[in-house]
């Protein structure tokens, strides 16, 4: 099979329904992959319903105090992969250092080529939501976000959105650009919230 699938029993208590777990990272994406030679020209932009808005550097993302998870990822498309260990920065970091209004209910991701992802903000503020520049003790590779992706395991994959370039934080919910194609406004792999209709 295509996803390298190893046994695994659906009464697994970390396999969401109708997933298969993978020992490969499969590579999904809409777009092309950037390809970042010159840092320098890279930045993450962060801004909306906040006191403090930034531009920071990729050297200023690594100042924030490092954190690293392990974790489960669950992809959309059928495959989880187990015990990923990811480097990087806690988002809620991010949004304290940004100190977001009250009035703040989501988050909008904007990476590359236009694309987005949305999720509430109370999802992109938990303990295990990440801004990830490393797996496995590897810098990511372009294929897989660098330099920088979301990591929020307990949603579906796609709401990680990798190539970075900008955290908005806004009143309302805006669909993203899965969104708008008919995927799950919030996709939770535990209640199968694949597409609007599930």
């Amino acid at each position: 099979m295509f996803f390298g699938k190893t046994k695994q029993t659906r009464q697994s208590d970390r396999i969401p329904p109708n997933q298969n777990v993978t020992t490969k990272f499969p590579v999904l994406h809409a777009g092309n992959v950037p390809y970042y030679e010159d840092m320098s020209k890279w930045n993450l932009q962060v801004y909306g319903l906040v006191d403090r808005p930034m531009l920071l550097s990729f050297e200023d993302i690594k100042a924030f105090p490092k954190a690293e998870l392990k974790n489960d990822i669950h992809c959309v498309t059928g495959w989880s992969r187990l015990d990923n260990v990811w480097q990087g920065i806690r988002a809620k970091d991010i949004a304290e250092k940004a100190g977001v209004h009250e009035e703040a209910g989501f988050v909008i991701l904007h990476a590359e080529e236009g694309w987005t992802a949305n999720l509430p903000l109370s999802d992109f503020t938990r303990e295990t939501s990440l801004l990830a520049y490393a797996h496995n003790g590897e810098p990511l590779t372009p294929e897989h976000g660098y330099p920088l992706r979301g990591v929020f395991p307990h949603l579906y994959f796609w709401k990680s959105a990798k190539w970075l370039r900008g955290i908005q934080f806004t009143k309302e919910n805006h669909p993203g650009f899965w969104e708008k194609n008919g995927y799950h406004m919030r996709g939770d792999p535990w209640k199968n919230q694949r597409f609007t209709w599930d």
